[in-house]
């Protein structure tokens, strides 16, 4: 099966450039950019070998699972360009529950797969993380910003010896090719992209995003550099940062940093 833009993407006016095997998608998708495409443009491949996520931790995804991003040209400040992150997470969310229903419906007397959103931007099943999403931004020619967002999901094989344990989709049961995936994924994007509406409706895209959080109102610990910060998971804030809820009643925004939830928050501000 070939890689395929789905019918809203395709109707949206997105473009479509898959390789059998690539570096890194994020890559191609920012040189691109700086040869002057214009945006909305995916760019996916099922076998990635130079590929890198947050703090450059290598990306590599073996053949068969899911390498894609999406190149948007935007005129937003960066600041509002990087919380379209909390949408992507949701558009991939949205995509992996509608691949999932047939795993569901055999999962009988079993509770169905429930994917979670982890600040900033990772997608988990049963505390495990599934999808990891980077963002990318650099300026471009007309005083625009070209936006690449990655989203790297296991579908066949999950890394080991990761900061929080892997999965795949495959190991969960739910069997589903990488292109099924990204067609459903890329409507989903158009969704999801929508009613981000480059940064005009932040406040849904929170209110959604919060409806599928991890660890909400659970005990978290960040490590921002050398500081852990340690308190509740209270919310997020009007331009994405994490709210901790500290034992003194105070609320401290974290813009980045190390998350560890519940039992986990105590071995990370060890």
């Amino acid at each position: 099966m070939a890689f395929a833009l789905g019918p809203r993407a395709t109707s949206a006016g997105y473009r479509l450039a898959a390789f059998d095997q690539v570096g890194s998608t994020n890559t191609e998708a920012m040189a691109h950019a700086r040869s002057g495409e214009p945006g909305s443009t995916w760019f996916v491949t099922t076998e990635q070998t130079a590929g890198k996520g947050r703090r450059q931790r290598a990306w590599i995804a073996p053949r068969g699972n899911l390498a894609s991003s999406v190149l948007e040209v935007i005129d937003v400040p960066p600041a509002t360009a990087a919380t379209l992150g909390f949408a992507a997470g949701l558009a991939i969310a949205s995509a992996l529950q509608q691949v999932s229903i047939e795993a569901n419906l055999r999962r009988a007397g079993s509770d169905p797969l429930k994917f979670q959103l982890k600040w900033p931007n990772d997608v988990l099943v049963e505390k495990q993380k599934l999808v990891g999403i980077s963002l990318e931004a650099e300026a471009v020619a007309g005083n625009r910003l070209a936006v690449v967002v990655g989203i790297g999901t296991n579908v066949v094989a999950a890394p080991t010896g990761t900061p929080t344990p892997a999965i795949s989709l495959a190991a969960l049961g739910v069997h589903v090719g990488a292109e099924e995936l990204f067609a459903v994924l890329s409507d989903a994007w158009v969704e999801f992209r929508g009613i981000w509406d480059n940064g005009r409706g932040f406040a849904e895209i929170r209110r959604l995003w919060l409806a599928r959080a991890a660890g909400l109102g659970e005990p978290v610990a960040i490590q921002t550099g050398t500081a852990t910060i340690a308190g509740t998971f209270d919310t997020i804030d009007e331009g994405g940062c994490l709210i901790v809820r500290t034992a003194e009643g105070k609320h401290l925004p974290i813009a980045a940093g190390e998350v560890y939830f519940g039992s986990a928050a105590s071995v990370g501000a060890a």
